[in-house]
């Protein structure tokens, strides 16, 4: 009878214990990450602006709404893998590893966020843009793109190493896909969801039905569109990613070598037509409605001499922000269905939606497309959170943030502890509405090798300066965030500004120490 009533109480003992574990799993909340490609934030109506008017996101200002807004939320390293290398580690780039898009694949032996949540009982998946030259690993599911994918007829990589092509746009299925996981996933655990887009990266390929979305819309143009790079570091002169002189005839701006006759365009005129290429048939008819009239009227005026060179980079710059803002529609249209399922499905109130994007991006500024420099544009990047219960509404946060928190912030959102390794802080006290210390200052390190012609460079921003170190060219840029929020004059020989260039330089080498980054770059020979 004895043993009888022990395993009885044993037994009551381990249900009682598994109901605990069952409940705590099923309390804590969802985890909805949904991630876009060189969004930058002006393309954010939530983040105001000068497009706020003329290029509204309505579901991602929803978030906003419903949640909290980050006005100073930064990369630690303005390019799409390192980026999102640093969001599953919380780590440096030199730290976890992939420094450069254009090194080894991720070292996923390492700690990563996804394998902590899977370990903890979340069932994950990563679906759409991966860019970590190495299969996913923490995930219960997974679908990724092959490198950077397509925007039309996209490749997926699946689970059992084959590719397949499904018809299409890119960022409508990658939510097809997120959507299809959330209904046949394990429903009894909470779920960490990667939904991760490629849009809008270049080549700015709309979908057919955005096409002609901002025909008519006069589109402002940024005020440094024609910027000469004076009073800042040599490197920016001989950069190679200027809308007037290397963005691409037909790779970017739609104008294919097939259509243009005699008409001889200037140079860079260096790739084909990839998206094009992909198309169906009637992709490529609807296509062709909407670019050959348009195509056929800017090649007879520039035939004729219309254009002058400056004509040239308006109309470069207005065919690339159509297409830009186009892909950004959808990727705001994608958003939307993933809030409706939530809502529709009874898991909007568990589940924290996240908003980001892996860098900001130059929509003229300066002159650039692309990211990579430490100036303001490419450095910023988008966050919003929406997590019901417990951040405040239609609030913001001033502080300034890293993607080195993404991790930590979400490991103490599931209610893990955070390895001392992680480098970034939780954000979760700032969600909460606490108004506690934090940093002063941001580390900074672009390691890519040549790309675009943009120097490895290095740096520190605080509240109001941004320290700038080419060490390969031996230059230092400071500037005066507040006076000189477009970047324009480099205060460093300034005698005036010695007090904080000292002040600046003495941060930058403690974060390089805090943060134990690599020897620097040897200048080169003169």
């Amino acid at each position: 009878m004895i043993r009888l009533r022990f395993a009885v109480s044993l037994l009551l003992l381990i249900c009682f214990g598994a109901t605990l574990a069952a409940a705590e799993s099923t309390n804590r909340p969802n985890i909805l990450f949904i991630f876009s490609d060189d969004h930058a934030i002006k393309a954010i109506s939530a983040y105001g602006g000068d497009l706020a008017q003329v290029a509204p996101t309505p579901n991602i200002d929803r978030l906003a709404q419903e949640g909290m807004l980050f006005r100073n939320s930064f990369c630690a390293n303005s390019i799409c893998g390192p980026s999102r290398a640093t969001i599953l580690t919380g780590k440096h780039s030199h730290k976890n590893g992939f420094m450069r898009n254009t090194g080894r694949g991720m070292d996923q032996s390492q700690w990563t966020l996804s394998k902590a949540l899977q370990a903890s009982g979340y069932n994950t998946a990563v679906i759409g843009k991966w860019h970590l030259h190495s299969q996913p690993l923490g995930f219960d599911y997974w679908e990724i793109l092959p490198g950077q994918g397509n925007y039309y007829n996209p490749d997926f990589i699946q689970q059992d190493g084959s590719t397949k092509r499904f018809e299409g746009y890119a960022t409508d299925l990658t939510t097809d896909k997120s959507i299809a996981w959330l209904e046949q996933r394990d429903k009894s655990k909470p779920f960490f969801l990667m939904c991760q887009h490629k849009a809008p990266h270049r080549t700015f390929a709309p979908p057919l039905r955005y096409l002609d979305a901002f025909d008519e819309i006069e589109i402002p143009e940024p005020a440094t569109l024609f910027d000469d790079y004076a009073n800042r570091s040599s490197t920016l002169a001989t950069n190679e990613m200027e809308i007037d002189r290397h963005m691409d005839w037909a790779y970017d701006l739609k104008v294919r070598k097939d259509e243009r006759g005699d008409v001889v365009l200037p140079k860079p005129d260096r790739y084909g037509t990839p998206e094009y290429n992909r198309m169906t048939a009637a992709q490529k008819k609807a296509w062709d409605a909407h670019f050959g009239p348009q195509n056929q009227a800017f090649l007879k005026d520039f035939q004729q001499g219309k254009f002058t060179e400056r004509d040239v980079v308006h109309w470069k710059y207005r065919r690339y922000m159509r297409n830009y803002l186009g892909t950004v529609k959808a990727v705001d249209e994608n958003v939307g269905r993933m809030l409706k399922y939530l809502e529709e499905n009874g898991l909007a109130e568990n589940t924290i939606v996240v908003y980001s994007s892996d860098q900001g991006f130059y929509l003229g500024e300066h002159g650039w497309y692309d990211k990579r420099w430490m100036f303001e544009e490419s450095m910023r990047m988008p966050l919003i959170i929406r997590w019901p219960g417990v951040t405040k509404p239609a609030s913001a946060a001033e502080q300034l943030v890293q993607n080195i928190d993404y991790a930590p912030t979400f490991l103490e959102m599931a209610g893990q502890e955070i390895p001392a390794e992680i480098q970034g802080q939780s954000l979760v006290p700032i969600l909460q509405g606490e108004d506690g210390p934090w940093r002063d200052s941001l580390y900074y390190a672009y390691y890519e090798l040549g790309e675009h012609a943009v120097p490895q460079h290095f740096g520190v921003r605080t509240e109001t300066h941004k320290l700038i170190h080419f060490p390969v060219t031996d230059e230092w840029n400071l500037f005066d965030l507040e006076a000189d929020p477009q970047e324009l004059t480099s205060i460093y020989d300034d005698p005036s500004a010695q007090s904080v260039r000292d002040a600046m330089t003495k941060e930058y080498y403690h974060l390089r120490e805090l943060y134990e980054a690599p020897p620097l770059p040897k200048a080169a020979k003169r």
